[in-house]
């Protein structure tokens, strides 16, 4: 299949004014800080022992497996942040620091090229003998990934060599030569095994990934059965009545029409479908990547580009449930949704799936770190108040304010990987052509018809809608300019040298310029301002409510700038909004006002809990700043969705 590819990271430069202060946070601060906490240097915050438990499984150290089962996959995502870092910016410093523990990986492997330190420390007789919990090939999928990204940045292969070796091992007990049925019980080896096989050409590895696909929702189901062993032992009690939909196994993928399950689990397998898909020109598989992605997208998706409504087991429930004070939203669900985006674009080759990445990435990732880079949110609800954020009640996984670390840290190091490879998201290519899908500041040079060209995106989005596109080809070259026009832009002007162009846009939703590629500059002006957006009235949650959007941004409420019991506010939507830019918060962002009104609560007797009485309102003006940045000044309510005065 002709998909698009993506731009290596060394080839693309990013200086810009928004994502700057987060580019510039994963080396300075979010590698480094992240490392001390696997390595337990810090105190006060959560235990990590990953590093402990690769020096235990090494045999360099006695003790204990400390943490989850999972835990091995922090320090892998570590490595594949870190690789994406010194793919744009060398260290040699960093470098030594991963080639280091690359050698305590290796020096953990068993002879048989196994890799996980639960099992070899603790379970070593209960290898891949509980894929439902076990998360062996889960851990293994993220180091494969972390592989091919170091092997990619740096040219060394020794942590190639060693997943390598797990890879095969994973292929002969998986084989049908074995008569296995069983396939992951997280999905993301998929993942790990096809970005293996690009690295290595072995297409064993890819083989392996469409058979854990091809035997997922077989019958009779293959968790169900695994249960029936003699000695199996749980890990989770929460899985003794376990659901086959929670890991997506209930149907065969290629059946599956909603997006079900744990949240996380069905974005990796989505992306993994995708992958095969596309590897293998599979069109029943990647129409249900469609499917599964417009049911995703259209009635189980938050307006933050958030996933997974449900705080119990972080999963989906059914359309249109989407309440915004319990809502699980992991932040690692949100990074499989724009790695699912990404792929479906590359393709189908249609913008509509960068409106769903772009909003992702600027609302719910971007909110899953603090502005200091040293505090995480896990889950990211569209509604906060801090004082019923209470331990063992339906909120308790609510926080209204970022941890500096978690027992269960999926979330951290997807976020540091995430930001470090954000220029794999801006441009993708293909012989003759290039896409620009974000817009973000930015230098690359591609080869267009085997001549390279530079491109350089100068703007101030998604504070401004002035775009300017200079081109550069020392010799000129005839090829396609794809820029993807956003489903919020009803109005846009596009000029190349001072010439105004006309603006039609094709079906695909990207304005397509078929030039000669020599000395130019396209300016795009779009028509960016704030817009009031409602939900489908079937999504009950939201029901005489409105939000602010400018651009991708999502806009909230906060307690501290608008005063407590914000759910008391009306919004007057008639009567227009004012944007400003304003240096002294949060660090320089646009903020919203508006006229609105607020309930009373002056007047009410302590002891008056329900009343008679008419409500009495005073007239307000409502203050609201971009949600990524909410909980960054103090602790308070917050609110994304607001009553609307009629």
């Amino acid at each position: 299949m002709n998909k698009l590819t993506i731009i290596p990271l060394n080839k693309i430069e990013i200086k810009d004014n928004f994502w700057d202060r987060y580019i510039g946070l994963v080396k300075e601060v979010i590698i480094p800080y992240q490392w001390d906490i696997l390595n337990d240097r810090l105190e006060g915050v959560e235990t990590s022992h990953c590093i402990q438990n690769f020096r235990i499984a090494a045999r360099r150290e006695e003790g204990e497996f400390y943490g989850a089962v999972f835990q091995d996959s922090d320090l892998a995502k570590w490595i594949e942040a870190v690789a994406f870092s010194l793919a744009t910016s060398p260290d040699p410093d960093l470098e030594r620091q991963v080639d280091e523990v690359v050698d305590l990986i290796g020096d953990a492997q068993e002879e048989d090229g196994y890799l996980n330190t639960y099992f070899t420390i603790k379970e070593p007789e209960n290898r891949f003998r509980n894929l439902m919990e076990g998360h062996e090939l889960y851990c293994a999928g993220h180091f494969m990934e972390a592989a091919a990204a170091y092997y990619r940045a740096t040219g060394k292969d020794k942590l190639v060599h060693i997943m390598r070796r797990f890879a095969d091992l994973i292929c002969d007990e998986f084989s049908l030569e074995k008569n296995s049925k069983g396939y992951p019980g997280h999905q993301e080896v998929e993942i790990g095994l096809y970005k293996l096989y690009e690295v290595t050409g072995e297409t064993r590895y890819l083989e392996q990934a469409k058979m854990f696909l091809d035997r997922r929702g077989e019958k009779p189901n293959y968790f169900l059965e695994e249960k029936k062993q003699p000695g199996f032992k749980h890990l989770f009690d929460e899985f003794k009545n376990y659901d086959t939909a929670y890991a997506q196994s209930h149907l065969p993928v290629r059946r599956q029409e909603t997006a079900e399950g744990h949240a996380v689990r069905a974005g990796y397998m989505y992306c993994a479908m995708a992958d095969i898909g596309a590897a293998y020109d599979d069109a029943e598989l990647l129409k249900a990547c469609e499917v599964l992605w417009d049911n995703m997208v259209q009635k189980r998706m938050y307006i933050t580009g958030s996933v997974g409504s449900s705080g119990i087991l972080e999963r989906f429930t059914t359309d249109y449930d989407l309440p915004n004070n319990s809502n699980y939203s992991e932040t690692c669900a949100s990074i499989a949704l724009a790695l699912f985006g990404r792929r479906m674009a590359q393709i189908k080759k249609e913008a509509r799936y960068y409106d769903i990445v772009e909003k992702a990435l600027y609302n719910t990732v971007l909110a899953g770190i603090a502005l200091d880079g040293r505090s995480f949110f896990y889950v990211n609800p569209l509604e906060v108040w801090p004082d019923n954020c209470i331990p063992r009640t339906s909120k308790e996984h609510v926080k209204p304010v970022r941890q500096a670390w978690f027992g269960v840290a999926c979330c951290p190091p997807n976020i540091a990987r995430t930001l470090a490879s954000l220029g794999e998201y801006i441009y993708l290519a293909q012989q003759d052509a290039i896409w620009i899908n974000l817009f973000i500041s930015s230098r690359v040079r591609t080869v267009i018809q085997g001549q390279e060209v530079e491109l350089e995106i100068d703007t101030r989005f998604p504070y401004d809608g002035r775009i300017r596109v200079s081109v550069n080809s020392p010799v000129p070259v005839r090829g396609k300019l794809y820029i993807r026009i956003p489903e919020y832009v009803k109005e846009y002007t596009v000029h190349m040298d001072g010439r105004a162009l006309d603006t039609g846009v094709g079906s695909d939703g990207y304005y397509r310029l078929d030039m000669e590629f020599a000395s130019q500059t396209i300016t795009l002006c779009f028509g960016l301002e704030p817009r009031i957006i409602r939900a489908n009235p079937l999504v009950k949650e939201d029901i005489g409510k409105v939000a602010i959007m400018k651009g991708p941004l999502v806009f909230c409420m906060e307690e501290v700038d608008n005063g407590a019991n914000l759910p008391a506010y009306y919004l007057d939507t008639a009567s227009g909004m004012e944007e400003y830019y304003d240096e002294g918060i949060l660090g320089g962002t646009s903020v919203i006002r508006c006229k609105g009104k607020k309930m009373k609560s002056e007047g009410w007797e302590a002891k008056e809990l329900y009343t008679e009485k008419r409500p009495e309102f005073e007239e307000k003006l409502l203050t609201l700043v971009p949600y990524p940045y909410w909980g960054n000044r103090k602790t308070g309510e917050m609110l994304v969705w607001i009553r609307e005065q009629l």
